[in-house]
């Protein structure tokens, strides 16, 4: 009786070593569809997020949509994942989404990031420290405040803020611009000392490559302490259900400031591809992956932190 049960558990043991591994997400999960709004910190999470996905042998696809749309086709099943909710500046598009319960939060991905006015240390030395200070300098600035691309959310606060007439900014206008071509603007108007005011954030390389000073006085628009933000990832409602494994990858992918001002510096100052940069910093930083996939399996059912190691090389 003995021999028999232990020969028993023997063969249960070896036909579950012998059994091939269950897939942890179905074949339906591999496309992961993520939009990015051609914003350089969402580029550089969305190339994270990617070239682990890739090595667990998902197939991730990165759309390049503007927010508006991008916020669409997460209401339309169009987009699963999006990495770059902003908040509270998005609050408006979040709103909408819930009212239809159209998106689930997943993870607030970064904390102490900050999102409003700026201008360059040399224009805050003439006095211009806070948002009503503006307007007493008008001319300098050609009553011009420059922005980010059309549609994007902080855009139309400050189009609100003008509309309003804010701090005597009725008659200001917005030049509205990608990020490349209003850090353009920012690095010409350093060259020559030039007023100039427009919109900045953390993280971004511009924190170490302009000395900037941020506005106070913008709390209506753009929330308090300088804008403070944090930024969220977002998945149609239902996928996390549909995907739990794909699901748990981005609830583990939390970053921190400095991780993204490095990231974004590799892109726009070393002018690295996001993938190849997303390598070498994984390969630089190997502490960080462990946690990102705690629980988590390649698509096919096998450990996943194991599988990331060996096709990294780490």
């Amino acid at each position: 009786m003995t021999t028999h049960r232990c020969f028993g558990l023997a063969a249960a043991a070896y036909l579950l070593l012998s059994a091939p591994a269950l897939a942890a997400d179905p074949e339906s999960c591999k496309s992961i569809r993520l939009s990015d709004p051609g914003w350089t910190d969402i580029n550089s999470t969305n190339a994270i997020a990617s070239t682990l996905l890739e090595e667990l042998g998902y197939a991730p696809e990165v759309q390049i949509l503007s927010v508006l749309v991008g916020y669409q086709s997460l209401k339309n099943k169009d987009i699963d994942v999006f990495l770059g909710n902003w908040m509270p500046a998005q609050q408006k598009f979040v709103d909408e989404l819930n009212a239809t319960n159209a998106v689930e939060v997943l993870v607030k991905n970064l904390t102490g990031a900050k999102f409003t006015l700026a201008v360059p240390d040399y224009v805050a030395e003439m006095g211009v420290r806070d948002f009503k200070d503006l307007d007493a300098h008008a001319d300098a600035f050609d009553k011009t405040i420059y922005g980010i691309e059309p549609g994007a959310p902080a855009n139309e606060n400050i189009q609100r803020m003008i509309d309003s007439d804010h701090s005597g900014l009725g008659d200001w206008s917005l030049v509205e611009s990608s990020e490349t071509g209003m850090l353009s603007q920012v690095a010409r108007a350093e060259r020559e000392e030039q007023a100039i005011v427009f919109l900045a954030w953390a993280p971004h390389p511009m924190n170490t490559n302009f000395d900037i000073t941020y506005l106070s006085g913008g709390d209506e628009y753009f929330g308090p302490n300088y804008g403070g933000a944090e930024v969220f990832t977002l998945a149609r409602t239902g996928w996390s259900a549909q995907c739990p494994n794909a699901a748990q990858f981005f609830r583990n992918l939390v970053f921190t400031i400095d991780m993204e001002n490095e990231m974004m510096g590799k892109i726009l100052e070393e002018g690295k591809e996001a993938r190849a940069a997303a390598v070498e910093f994984l390969k630089a930083h190997p502490e960080v992956i462990e946690p990102w996939l705690a629980k988590v399996t390649t698509l096919d059912g096998k450990p996943g932190l194991e599988a990331v190691r060996a096709s990294l090389g780490l």
